[in-house]
């Protein structure tokens, strides 16, 4: 049975999960939703988004130089700019997951098959590009190029939670960006 609890913010303090943590066995998992109908400002940026992304220093080769200061400045960001940063990443890859993308793919690699793992990989490089790039192969399938992969974009929110916290990061995002999930846009 799943319990859904309305709270206010003024009402989350302290005591409050030390008697929600007192109810519920440790194992429990909580999920917690911000209504946007009286958001003061945005809680996470597109403009941010695309900051920690330009962050990238692609004068490096090694691949952890090349993620470290986006991991840093996300890092130094508030805890819960990480999850929002994983979902907004999660949504482009799923922005970018369509039939259409996939026969650009398709196209550019010569053959029949699609890699899930390699159109996933692609996408994430489309994002690494920054804005303007990715914007303009969303709205352009065709100009869709296979020449670049960036697998490690997956891990930047991990290696930025990993930074803040020394923990882990165990979190799925709002999207789920693995090739084929954006069945609407695969019809």
């Amino acid at each position: 049975m799943t319990t859904v609890l309305k709270v206010h913010l003024a009402d989350l303090t302290s005591q409050f999960f030390h008697d929600l943590s007192q109810k519920f066995d440790t194992s429990t998992e909580i999920e917690i939703r911000v209504s946007e109908k009286k958001q003061k400002q945005s809680l996470f940026s597109e403009a941010e988004f695309w900051q920690i992304i330009s962050a990238l220093d692609w004068s490096k080769t090694d691949i952890k130089d090349i993620l470290a200061p986006a991991v840093k400045e996300l890092a130094d960001m508030n805890v819960v700019n990480i999850y929002l940063f994983a979902d907004k990443l999660s949504e482009k890859l799923y922005q970018l997951d369509t039939k259409a993308h996939g026969t650009a793919y398709l196209e550019n690699e010569e053959t029949d098959y699609l890699s899930v793992d390699d159109f996933l990989y692609v996408r994430c490089a489309i994002i690494a590009e920054g804005k303007d790039y990715f914007e303009r192969i969303l709205k352009t399938p065709s100009e869709l190029t296979t020449e670049q992969t960036f697998e490690p974009l997956l891990n930047l929110a991990d290696d930025a939670y990993i930074l803040k916290t020394g923990k882990p990061f165990d979190y799925h995002p709002t999207f789920n960006y693995e090739t084929y999930s954006n069945k609407t846009a695969w019809q």
